[in-house]
């Protein structure tokens, strides 16, 4: 089955479609950058329509860093490498991840670690003791948390247990 040409844009039509594009959900500009790029628009048309659309608020990295480190936070649980790691890969300056990662709420982003290890916890078959905490301490380093507030989760849900299983 052959694949539809490409429609190319003029600038006018191409900030149009973008600025819809960009009012549906936060975007950085490298995506913005690329979508205008595929528009068939030049390195120069392009970066004229981004620096418009920054103007006009419909573009802001700043904005974007923020809510995407709440909803992979809070949605996600994600853990703080994974979340800077993500950024970084979306091309963000380290001004506005910078910014974005005082979304973060301490307590809270701990609790999150508690609750995601506690649900794997309960989950995880292995019975042997060491191999199990291997495998929870995998598990929460590749959801992007801390290593020292891993092993402070996992000895305080070990010391649940035992309380648990003493009364």
């Amino acid at each position: 089955m052959q694949q539809p040409a490409k429609k190319f844009y003029t600038p006018p039509e191409a900030l149009q479609k973008i600025a819809a594009f960009c009012t549906y959900q936060e975007r950085t500009f490298k995506e913005t950058e690329e979508k205008l790029r595929s528009y068939g628009l030049t390195e120069d048309e392009a970066g004229e329509i981004i620096i418009r659309l920054s103007r006009e608020k419909l573009l802001d990295e700043e904005r974007y860093a923020k809510s995407f480190v709440r909803g992979k936070y809070r949605l996600k649980k994600w853990g703080r490498r994974r979340i800077l790691q993500d950024l970084k890969f979306k091309g963000i300056s380290e001004y506005c991840i910078k910014q974005g990662m005082k979304e973060i709420d301490g307590d809270e982003y701990y609790q999150n670690l508690v609750d995601v290890l506690e649900k794997k916890d309960r989950q995880e078959k292995e019975k042997n003791p060491r191999i199990r905490r291997q495998k929870l301490q995998l598990f929460m380093t590749s959801k992007g948390y801390e290593s020292d507030l891993i092993k402070m989760a996992l000895d305080d849900l070990g010391k649940e247990k035992t309380n648990d299983e003493d009364e």
